[in-house]
C-alpha cells in the first residue's frame, strides 16, 4: 500500500499460513521510503500488538490524510480494522464480531469502508476518504 504521495511503501509481513512449509512473516508492517523508483530504509511501522493481543495485518488502505487503515484477524475482542497515523500512532479502531480479512474505501466519494469478514460484508461511512487511485 502506497501512501497518497507515493513516498512511502507499507508492506506486511504476513504469518505463516495453513500448510506452509516455508519461514512465516512476523506479522507486522513495515515501512519504506520511495526514492527513484527505488525502496529504501525499512523500517517497522507497527508490531500490530494490542494490549497485549497479536493483532495479525492482513488487508491494508490508505485515506488522503495517508492514515492506514488494517484489518485485523486477531481472536474475537480484537478482530476488525485498526487505524494509523501515517506516524504509527492508533487513533482509531473498528471492531468486529469475526475475523476481517481485507477492505477497501468505495462509493461515490470514497468515503464508505467496506470490511470483508469470514462470513460477512461490512459497510461504515467514515469522514475521510480512501487515497484517489494512481
Amino acid at each position: 500500500c502506497f501512501a497518497p504521495d507515493y513516498k512511502t511503501l507499507y508492506v506486511i509481513s504476513t504469518g505463516r499460513g495453513p500448510g506452509d512449509v516455508g519461514p512465516g512473516g512476523q506479522r507486522v508492517v513495515y515501512a519504506f521510503d520511495v526514492q527513484d523508483k527505488k525502496v529504501a530504509n525499512q523500517r517497522l511501522f507497527s508490531d500490530m500488538m494490542l494490549d497485549g493481543v497479536k493483532c495479525g495485518p492482513d488487508g491494508m488502505r490508505a485515506d488522503v490524510y495517508g492514515n492506514l487503515w488494517i484489518s485485523s484477524n486477531a481472536p474475537l475482542g480484537y478482530a476488525g480494522v485498526l487505524c494509523f497515523t501515517p506516524q504509527g500512532k492508533l487513533i482509531g479502531r473498528i471492531r468486529l464480531p469475526e475475523v476481517c480479512a481485507n477492505l477497501a474505501f468505495g462509493g461515490p466519494k470514497r468515503d464508505r469502508l467496506f470490511m470483508c469478514a469470514s462470513q460477512s460484508l461490512y459497510v461504515l461511512q467514515l469522514n475521510t476518504q480512501g487515497a484517489a487511485p494512481g
